[in-house]
Formats: structure tokens, C-alpha cells, sequence
């Protein structure tokens, strides 16, 4: 169990990191008047996570542990947004639609809803 931790905090690192380089280029390249690179790497983010969990799906016995620098590490720290497209896609996949359109439709109005409430809070503080 520690080891894992260990193992997801270094890919979290390095996920993390490129998500500040990228993130970084494209304020710089784009400007900074909308998220270009919060954007990008959660497509990027995704479609990482999908050729990941594909090639994993095809290799039996692959080490546990690189799934977890690489998917819940490198790409958690990357994106958040790819472990939550890869929910939302298992949930379709399975048939479970209704289940799929509540995950996506409630964690992305709720998550935000979330949001303005907690600058609401620390707003009415100072």
C-alpha cells in the first residue's frame, strides 16, 4: 500500500508539472482570455487515458503498478478530467445510460455549483 502511494504521488509530480508547462504555453501562445490549456489537457488528458486503458486491456498481467503511475499519477495529476471521461465512458459502455448521463450531467453542473458556493463563502468571510 505505501509503495503504491509513492508510486502514484511520482507520476501525480510529473502529470502535475506538465499540466503547468502546457498550461503555461498556451497562455502564451493564446493568451490568457480563455482556458486554451485547462482545455487541452483535458483532451489530451482523455484520449491519453483512452490508448492507455486500451493497450492495458489487451496485456494480461501487466504490473498493477503501472496503471497506477500512469493512469491514477501521471494522467490524475495531468487531468482529473480523464479519470472522469473514462467513468462516464465505462458507465455507456456498459449500457447503463441514465446512470452515465446523471455521472456527467450532475458532476459538471454540481462540481461548478460547488465551486461558486466556496468563493461565496470565503467572499461573505473577508
Amino acid at each position: 500500500m505505501i509503495g503504491s502511494i509513492f508510486v502514484v504521488m511520482a507520476g501525480g509530480a510529473l502529470g502535475a508539472a506538465m499540466r503547468y508547462l502546457l498550461t503555461s504555453l498556451a497562455g502564451w501562445v493564446f493568451g490568457h482570455g480563455f482556458p486554451a490549456g485547462t482545455m487541452l489537457a483535458n483532451i489530451i488528458g482523455s484520449f491519453a487515458m483512452g490508448l492507455l486503458i486500451g493497450a492495458l486491456a489487451l496485456r494480461s498481467g501487466t504490473d498493477p503498478q503501472i496503471r497506477l503511475f500512469l493512469a491514477t499519477g501521471f494522467l490524475g495529476g495531468f487531468t482529473t478530467f480523464s479519470a472522469f471521461s473514462l467513468d462516464a465512458v465505462t458507465l455507456y459502455e456498459r449500457g447503463q445510460l441514465a446512470a452515465a448521463a446523471l455521472y456527467v450531467g450532475g458532476s459538471v453542473v454540481i462540481s461548478i455549483a460547488a465551486l461558486f458556493m466556496g468563493l461565496h463563502a470565503m467572499r461573505s468571510v473577508g
